[in-house]
């Protein structure tokens, strides 16, 4: 189905990309802006614990957990995306995701400033990523939501983390890819 805005930009609807992508997503809140995660890629929700450092990882990976009998390793997402650090607090919270990459399976955490509600997200609600120039790498991002008058971004959680993060992020809480 074709639709273009008064402006004549194609919107994600006309270009497939909505159809894909529609469903339901967890938000959450990072910093100022509000993401959303595919649920089916989200294990649970669990609040903020004690995390093991582990000498020599990368600065976003800020340890381990034992999540009932089963080490993985925790990515602060704030880090990975540049923004400024902050204390956790009763909100902060740890989102267990199931990453898949290069034909493995990684169970891991990333902990969020705050857990906000499911939505489902209807195909005409849901636009292509913008384009900020060849030097900005965007290919984490599936696309932007439009809920009311706000935008969540559409994060693709197997490519938050590159290959050799995951990789890396896997020796590091000595676990065997599924």
């Amino acid at each position: 189905m074709s639709h273009k805005t008064d402006s004549g930009v194609l919107t994600a609807e006309s270009t497939g990309v909505g159809e894909k992508l529609a469903g339901k997503y967890l938000t959450f809140q990072l910093a100022e802006e509000e993401y959303g995660l595919e649920i089916l890629k989200v294990r649970e929700i669990i609040q903020m614990q004690t995390v093991t450092r582990v000498p020599r990882t990368p600065p976003c990976v800020r340890g381990v957990i034992n999540l009932r009998g089963k080490v993985i390793p925790v990515v602060e997402l704030r880090q990975k995306f540049g923004f400024e650090p902050i204390a956790d607090s009763e909100r902060t919270c740890i989102i267990v995701v199931q990453v898949g990459g290069s034909g493995t399976t990684v169970v891991m955490g990333v902990i969020i400033d705050e857990v906000k509600e499911v939505l489902d997200i209807r195909a005409e609600n849901i636009e292509e990523t913008p384009s900020f120039g060849s030097s900005i790498d965007t290919g984490f991002i599936l696309g932007m939501g439009k809920i009311g008058n706000s935008v969540k971004i559409l994060l693709d959680i197997d490519k938050v983390l590159s290959a050799k993060e995951l990789n890396d992020i896997t020796k590091v809480a000595n676990v065997p890819a599924d």
